[in-house]
C-alpha cells in the first residue's frame, strides 16, 4: 500500500487571507484562501488524490472501494468518514458561533452530524486572541437578550493564543477564532454552524449574513469551563509525542521530529492522516521507499498500512486517527 498525498478542497470566505497560498504553497486561484479541507469526505468539500495509481480520485470513492480495509475498526461503523481536517486562515474575526452534537444536528439538519472540534494554533500574530465560551454563567433567556440588543460580547471569553496552543471545543461550546491566526482544525465531517454575531458584516451579495439565533440558543451551554490545553508531551528516541484530542470521532497527536520517528503498522485499527504544519522531512515505508514531506502537505495512510518513519531535522506534524472505543 502507498502513502497518498491529497489535494484540499478550498473555501473563500470573506474572512479569509492570503497565507494559504503565500506560505504553505495552496495552489488555488480565488484572490483569498480562508478555509483548505485537507482531509474531506464532505459533499461541500471533497479531497482529492494526487499520488500513486489512485492519482485524479476524491478519497470518498477510494475509501468507499475497500471501506473497512482503509479506514479500520474506528471508523467502519460510521455511516460515513467521521473526521474533516482544514487549515484555517483568519484574516479578520470570525462570526462567533456555536455548533450543536450529533442528537440535535440528526433531528433538524437532515440527519448530518452534530460537530466537536479541536483548534491547533499554527501560527499567530503577536497579542491574537480568540473566543471561547462564555465569562459567566448566563440563563437561555439572558443569552437570547444579549444577542439581540448587540451586548453578546461582553460576555465572551477572550483567550490570548500562541504557536502551538490546543483548544479543545465541545458541541454546544460558543467560540470564534480571531484575526491574524492560523490553525489546524480537527473536527467531526459536518458543515453545521449556528451564527450569532456577525460584527454587521455583508457577504459578498451585500447581504448582512443570516444569523441562526433560535437553533443556536437551544444548542448554546450559557455556562463554560476554562479551556482545555494539550497534555504534557512525551519524550521519543527522535521526537516528542503529544496528545492534542481524544474523543469518539478522532484522536490527534502533535509530533515533533528532530531525527527519526519510527510508528508501527496500522494493522486494520484505524488510517492515518499526516498533515505537516512546519519544516519539511521525509516519510520513509516499504523498507526503504522515500516521500518527502513539505509544509502544508497532506498524507493519507490506509488502516492496511505497514510500519513507518518520519525523518527531519526539524518539523511538526499532526496525525490523526479514529480509534475503536470499548
Amino acid at each position: 500500500m502507498e502513502p497518498l498525498k491529497l489535494h484540499p478542497a478550498f473555501q473563500d470566505y470573506i474572512w479569509g487571507g492570503t497565507r494559504l497560498r503565500d506560505e504553505f504553497g495552496k495552489d488555488s486561484d480565488a484572490d483569498r484562501i480562508a478555509e483548505s479541507w485537507e482531509l474531506s469526505c464532505h459533499p461541500a468539500g471533497l479531497t482529492t488524490i494526487i499520488s500513486s495509481i489512485y492519482k485524479g480520485m476524491t478519497l470518498k470513492d477510494y475509501l468507499e472501494q475497500d471501506w473497512a480495509a482503509r479506514v479500520g475498526e474506528g471508523a467502519a461503523s460510521c455511516s460515513g468518514f467521521p473526521v474533516l481536517i482544514k487549515l484555517i486562515d483568519a484574516n479578520q474575526d470570525l462570526s462567533v458561533q456555536v455548533h450543536p452534537d450529533d442528537r440535535f444536528a440528526r433531528e433538524n439538519e437532515n440527519g448530518e452530524s452534530g460537530k466537536t472540534e479541536c483548534w491547533y494554533v499554527v501560527d499567530c500574530e503577536e497579542g491574537a486572541a480568540l473566543a471561547y465560551g462564555l465569562n459567566r454563567e448566563l440563563t437561555k433567556e439572558e443569552f437570547r437578550t444579549h444577542i439581540l440588543d448587540g451586548t453578546l460580547l461582553d460576555y465572551v471569553r477572550l483567550v490570548p493564543v500562541h504557536k502551538g496552543d490546543v483548544f479543545f471545543i465541545e458541541a454546544g461550546t460558543l467560540h470564534a477564532i480571531g484575526a491574524g491566526i492560523l490553525i489546524a482544525e480537527i473536527q467531526q465531517s459536518s458543515n453545521v454552524t449556528y451564527r450569532v454575531y456577525d460584527y454587521e458584516r455583508v457577504g459578498d451579495d451585500g447581504q448582512p449574513r443570516e444569523l441562526q439565533i433560535d437553533k443556536a440558543v437551544a444548542v448554546t451551554k450559557t455556562w463554560s469551563a476554562p479551556p482545555r490545553m494539550k497534555r504534557p508531551p512525551m519524550q521519543r528516541d527522535g521526537f516528542t509525542s503529544t496528545v492534542i484530542a481524544d474523543c469518539p470521532s478522532f484522536t490527534a497527536w502533535e509530533y515533533h521530529v528532530t531525527g527519526k520517528a519510527d510508528f508501527p503498522p496500522n494493522e486494520g485499527i484505524s488510517y492515518t492522516h499526516l498533515l505537516v504544519t512546519d519544516g519539511e522531512g521525509v516519510l520513509i515505508y516499504d523498507e526503504g521507499v522515500v516521500m518527502p514531506l513539505r509544509k502544508g502537505e497532506s498524507v493519507f495512510l490506509p488502516a492496511n498500512f505497514g510500519a513507518y518513519s518520519i525523518r527531519s531535522q526539524d518539523c511538526t506534524v499532526l496525525s490523526t486517527r479514529t480509534l475503536p472505543r470499548l
